[in-house]
């Protein structure tokens, strides 16, 4: 008679490891060049993590956009792969990371 209702289940929980007390903080320059920014944001954008800051600063005297990125709860595995993502991007010349951890009220 009928078509069988179709069932629709959830997605999946997220299966990223997380470090809840971590953030990772990127700190990139890079040419300036206009489309440097949304390159340097899309490998956060493409696994799923919005930064909880994004400073930028065009230094013109040094020709170089100078970036700070810093994102909640990555494990170091993974901003250690991120790191060398950005490496490969062709406007970066230099990426630094570092660490630093949140208190838990």
């Amino acid at each position: 008679m009928g078509q069988p209702a179709l069932a629709l289940t959830p997605p999946p929980l997220e299966a990223r490891p997380v470090d809840p007390a971590r953030v990772a903080c990127f700190g990139i320059v890079s040419e300036p060049d206009p489309g440097a920014l949304p390159r340097l944001l899309e490998p956060f954008a493409k696994r799923g993590l919005v930064p909880v800051s994004v400073n930028v600063r065009l230094l013109e005297a040094e020709e170089q956009l100078v970036t700070d990125i810093q994102v909640r709860s990555l494990t170091r595995d993974e901003s250690d792969y991120v790191a060398r993502v950005l490496r490969t991007i062709p406007v970066v010349r230099q990426v630094v990371t570092t660490e630093r951890w949140r208190r838990e009220d």
